[in-house]
């Protein structure tokens, strides 16, 4: 795969979204695996970030280990647990193609929700929102890796102050990125091969977790999303198209 020019670029790509999404700039990580996934198989490409999630949660867990909001991990997280296991029951049956179109659909329904839905009344939701909205978070970060979406439907109206809302994300994903293990060794995507790939392009990876960590103290955050959203957007657009000619294509075969 080193040897494949796509595959450089997107990986380069990828792994710059996500380090930036850990260093605080949640939710531009959603474009990372539809990006990877033009190149590899989707599940393939969960495979090769999960490493490099897991190393960066170390170093964002560390500069955020000041800024979290216990209420929301104590009612998200066992929801969390129901979600990783729900996927794990699913991933060994559902085709590259539907994910393929799951994140494309995750990614444009994401992107369309914040563009055009309304802004949902401030305060805090019920515990019964956490658990559900765990679930679902965990689900989606599992089989597709992208959890933001459902995450933020329960956090975001609570209007937190940003530090602690990004510390609160760093360590809920950074457990939930814990629990994916298991389901990706079992299904046989966390190989030798992947693994070499992912120790690879490690040394980018944390240097663009410092990035964000930069960009989060001085960047002004509006912009930033602004244009990430247009990237999400065009991505996940591009991935789901693939989805759909793939389905199509084993339909007519069959």
């Amino acid at each position: 795969m080193f040897s494949d020019p796509a595959f450089l670029a997107a990986a380069f790509i990828a792994v710059l979204l996500v380090g930036l999404a850990k260093g605080g700039f949640s939710g531009i990580g959603m474009a990372a695996t539809p990006l990877l996934a033009l190149t590899v198989p989707p599940l393939q490409a969960l495979a090769i970030l999960l490493p490099i999630l897991l190393a960066q949660d170390v170093v964002s867990l560390w500069w955020y280990r000041r800024d979290w909001d216990g209420w929301n991990l104590k009612v998200m997280l066992p929801g969390a647990v129901v979600g990783v296991g729900a996927a794990w029951a699913l991933g060994s049956v559902v085709s590259d193609d539907a994910v393929r179109l799951i994140i494309g659909i995750i990614g444009l329904g994401f992107v369309l929700n914040t563009w055009f839905g309304r802004t949902p009344p401030e305060g805090r939701p019920s515990a019964l929102s956490g658990v559900i909205w765990g679930a679902g978070s965990a689900f989606t970060s599992t089989i597709a890796s992208a959890g933001m979406p459902p995450f933020a439907i329960h956090v975001l109206p609570q209007r937190m102050e940003k530090m602690r809302l990004v510390g609160t994300i760093t360590v809920f994903f950074a457990i939930v990125n814990v629990m994916r293990l298991g389901p990706y060794i079992g299904l046989g995507y966390m190989t030798r091969d992947t693994l070499m790939i992912s120790l690879g392009l490690l040394p980018l990876a944390i240097a663009t977790n410092f990035l964000g960590f930069w960009l989060v103290l001085r960047m002004p955050t509006e912009v930033f999303y602004r244009i990430f959203y247009v990237l999400i957007f065009m991505i996940s657009a591009a991935i789901m198209a693939q989805g759909v000619t793939g389905l199509l294509r084993g339909w007519a075969i069959i």
